[in-house]
C-alpha cells in the first residue's frame, strides 16, 4: 500500500550537498533526506582529494578566484566564482566546528601566520589551499554530517528511496508550475509513495554513470537533471563533462581513482618505457588542469597503443606516502601494486559533469519552491572545466545559500493541496529486464565512444541518432511496466546524454572539457550553452 508523507523540506540526495543544506535548516522544521540506497552510495564518501579553500595568510581571495577562472577556460561567470570563494573559509570552519577531522600540519602555529591544518595542492592551484583529511576526505566528512543530522530529531534519513519524479500545479493541471514534492519508489516495498512538501531539493549528483569508464559510484545517473528539465526547468553546459585524468587500471579495480593530490606532491607521469610526457603538453607539466592532463594521456595512449599509462611517486620516502596516501596505498597494495616502489597503472575515466540544472546563488531553478544544489547544478563556478577539489566547496557555500533562503520563505508558503496518488493500475510486471540491461549497456558505450575525450560532429551525430531511438523505446517501456530502480535510472540516463548530446553539437568551438576535431580553435566569445525545455 502506497503512502502519503508530508514534510516541510524534502532534500533528495545523502551527500555533502543535501546533508549541509539540512544541517543549515532550522531544528522545528520536518526535513526528508532520500537516499537511493545505503546512505554512503553517493560520490562523497568516495572524495579523496579535498576542499579548495582560501584559510592560510599566504593565500587570497584573488588568487583563488585567479586559479579557477584560468582553468575554467573563459567560461565561468566571476560573479559565482567570487561569491563561493568568498565564502570558503566560514564553509570550512563550519565543517571543523562539525567535527570533521581534518589533517593537522604539525609544523604550523596559528601565531606565525600559518593556518594550523595541512594543506596540499592540486592541478590548476597556484597556492596550497585544500584541507583534507588523509587522502579520505569525502569519508571523513561524509561520516561527521552524517554523524550530526542523526543527532537531529526533525530530520529523517530514507535509504532505498528512488525519487520518480517532481510533482507539480502544472503536472497536475493546476495554474502555476510551483514544485510540490515528489513520488518517490520505496525499493523495500516495490510501492511508489507521495511526498509532498513545502520545498523540493535536488542533491543527486552528477551523471558520469553515462560513460562506460566513470570514476563514480552506480548512481551518478543524472537523475536531478532529468527531472529538473522535465518539471521545466533549463539547464547548462551539459557538453563538459570532466575524465580524471588517473584512475586505477586493473582488471578487477573497479572505480577506483587516484586522487590528485599524488600528482600535488610530486607524482610523474610516465609512458610504459618509463619516458615522462607531460612538459610535451603544458608547462605545469603534471599540474596542469584536468582537462589538458587527461587529453595529454588519451593522445598518448592512442599514440602507442598503449592500454594506460604510468603515475610514479615512488621517487618519494615509503614513511611519507603511506602517511599521506594510506587509501591509494592500500587499495593498490591489494592489487599487487605497492606504490612505494612502483609505479601505479592509469587510465582517464568520467568524473564529473560540470554543467546541470541552472541555479542562482541561492539554488534556486526555474520552478518556485524547487532548488538545486552540488553536481546536479550550473552555478557558473566551473566554467569548461572544473578545478580540482572546487566541486565540495561549491556543496558546503550553495547548500548553506540554499537554506537560508529557504528559511526566509517559509512565512510566504503554506503545505501543498492533496496531491494525488501515483497511478499504476495500468502498468503491468515487467518479464524482459534484458531490454533494460541492453539498453543501458549500449546507452554508455556509444557515449564513451562518440561522446568521449576528443569529438567530431559526425560522432555527436551518431549518438544523437541511436539516444532518440534509445527513448522512445525506454518511454514505451515506461508506460507499460511497473517502475524499477534500473528502469528509472536508464530513463534518467538517457535523457541526460540527449541534453549532453545537444549542448555539445551546439558548441562550434574546443573549449576546456568540450574537444573537438571539426572546430579545434576557440571563437571569439566565449557563451554558456543553455537548454530550454518545452513547457511542462
Amino acid at each position: 500500500m502506497s503512502q502519503h508523507l508530508h514534510y516541510d523540506v524534502l532534500v533528495i540526495g545523502s551527500g555533502a550537498a543535501g546533508l549541509s543544506l539540512a544541517l543549515n535548516l532550522p531544528a522545528h522544521l520536518s526535513i526528508a533526506v532520500l537516499s537511493k540506497g545505503e546512505l554512503s552510495n553517493g560520490s562523497t564518501y568516495w572524495a579523496q582529494g579535498g576542499v579548495a579553500a582560501v584559510l592560510d595568510d599566504a593565500d587570497t581571495v584573488d588568487s583563488h578566484v585567479r586559479d579557477t577562472l584560468d582553468a575554467g577556460g573563459g567560461l565561468c561567470q566571476e560573479d559565482a566564482v567570487r561569491f563561493t570563494v568568498e565564502h570558503s573559509r566560514e564553509a570550512i570552519e563550519w565543517l571543523i566546528d562539525q567535527g570533521v577531522p581534518f589533517t593537522r600540519d604539525e609544523a604550523a602555529s596559528v601565531e606565525d601566520g600559518h593556518f594550523e591544518f595541512h594543506l596540499t595542492r592540486e592541478g590548476g592551484h597556484s597556492q596550497r589551499r585544500i584541507i583534507h583529511a588523509a587522502d579520505a576526505t569525502g569519508a571523513a566528512i561524509f561520516n561527521t554530517l552524517l554523524a550530526q543530522a542523526r543527532l537531529r530529531p526533525n530530520i529523517e534519513l530514507l535509504q532505498q528511496r528512488v525519487a520518480v519524479d517532481l510533482i507539480t500545479e502544472a503536472k497536475l493541471g493546476r495554474e502555476g508550475n510551483r514544485c510540490l514534492g515528489a513520488y518517490v519508489l520505496d525499493r523495500k516495498t516495490g510501492e511508489v509513495d507521495t511526498f509532498a512538501a513545502r520545498f523540493t531539493v535536488l542533491a543527486t549528483g552528477g551523471a558520469a554513470k553515462v560513460y562506460l569508464y566513470t570514476s563514480n559510484p552506480d548512481g551518478a545517473c543524472g537523475d536531478g537533471i532529468a527531472m529538473a528539465w522535465r518539471a521545466g526547468c533549463r539547464v547548462a553546459n551539459l557538453e563538459f563533462n570532466q575524465f580524471h585524468p588517473t584512475c586505477l587500471y586493473h582488471p578487477q579495480a573497479k572505480s577506483f581513482l587516484v586522487t590528485e593530490a599524488l600528482r600535488g606532491e610530486g607524482a610523474v607521469l610516465k609512458l610504459p618505457d618509463g619516458e615522462r610526457f607531460m612538459s610535451r603538453f603544458d608547462p605545469r607539466e603534471e599540474l596542469a588542469p584536468r582537462d589538458i592532463v587527461a587529453r595529454a594521456i588519451d593522445h598518448e595512449m592512442k599514440r602507442l597503443g598503449a592500454d594506460c599509462v604510468y603515475l610514479d611517486i615512488s621517487h618519494k620516502p615509503a614513511d611519507f606516502i603511506r602517511a599521506h596516501f594510506p587509501t591509494v596505498y592500500e587499495r593498490c597494495l591489494a592489487f599487487g601494486i605497492d606504490i612505494t616502489r612502483q609505479a601505479i597503472p592509469v587510465v582517464p575515466a568520467a568524473h564529473y559533469t560540470c554543467g546541470g540544472v541552472m541555479v542562482d546563488s541561492e539554488g534556486r531553478t526555474d520552478v518556485p519552491g524547487l532548488y538545486a544544489i552540488g553536481e546536479t547544478t550550473f552555478t557558473g563556478l566551473h566554467g569548461a572545466n572544473r578545478m580540482a577539489s572546487n566541486s565540495l566547496l561549491e556543496c558546503f557555500v550553495y547548500g548553506r545559500s540554499a537554506a537560508e533562503h529557504i528559511q526566509a520563505q517559509l512565512p510566504a508558503v503554506t503545505p501543498p493541496a492533496a496531491l494525488p496518488t501515483w497511478d499504476a493500475s495500468q502498468v503491468t510486471d515487467s518479464d524482459e529486464d534484458v531490454v533494460i540491461a541492453h539498453n543501458w549497456d549500449e546507452l554508455r558505450r556509444f557515449m564513451w565512444d562518440y561522446v568521449g575525450i576528443v569529438r567530431t560532429t559526425k560522432r555527436l551525430t551518431r549518438a544523437q541518432h541511436r539516444v532518440q531511438l534509445l527513448l522512445a523505446e525506454i518511454d514505451e517501456f515506461y508506460s507499460n511496466y511497473k517502475v524499477s530502480r534500473d528502469l528509472i535510472e536508464l530513463r534518467n540516463l538517457a535523457q541526460v546524454a540527449d541534453l549532453m548530446i545537444r549542448c555539445a553539437l551546439l558548441r562550434k568551438e574546443s573549449r576546456g572539457l568540450h574537444y573537438t576535431l571539426d572546430y579545434p580553435g576557440l571563437l571569439d566569445e566565449a557563451r554558456d550553452t543553455v537548454l530550454e525545455p518545452a513547457c511542462p
